[in-house]
């Protein structure tokens, strides 16, 4: 291998340590996080049901923002101008 390959590899591979070294670290706080929650009474199937009705929520959201967004496309606007019309926030 040339020298330019050697260095490329090396390159990659202290990207994937470093990669490794975060995704280690984002495992640990999650579980100081789960450790925190439990201590403060919560239960494993409790955080699992407000998981799953997180994920169902967003699910929820997605379809009508894309809803809004083919109205609005249909219309000839913009998705936020057709927010007032259906009582939304722009946060919603």
């Amino acid at each position: 291998p040339s020298p330019k390959s050697l260095q490329h590899n090396g390159a990659s591979e202290e990207a994937l340590r470093c990669e490794i070294k975060e995704l280690k670290q984002k495992d640990l706080a999650l579980d100081q996080e789960i450790a925190q929650l439990l201590s403060e009474g919560y239960s494993l199937e409790e955080l699992d049901r407000h998981i799953s009705l997180l994920h169902e929520y967003n699910e929820i959201k997605d379809a009508g923002q894309m809803l809004l967004g083919k109205l609005a496309v249909i219309r000839g606007v913009t998705t936020k101008q057709l927010y007032p019309e259906y009582d939304l926030e722009l946060s919603d």
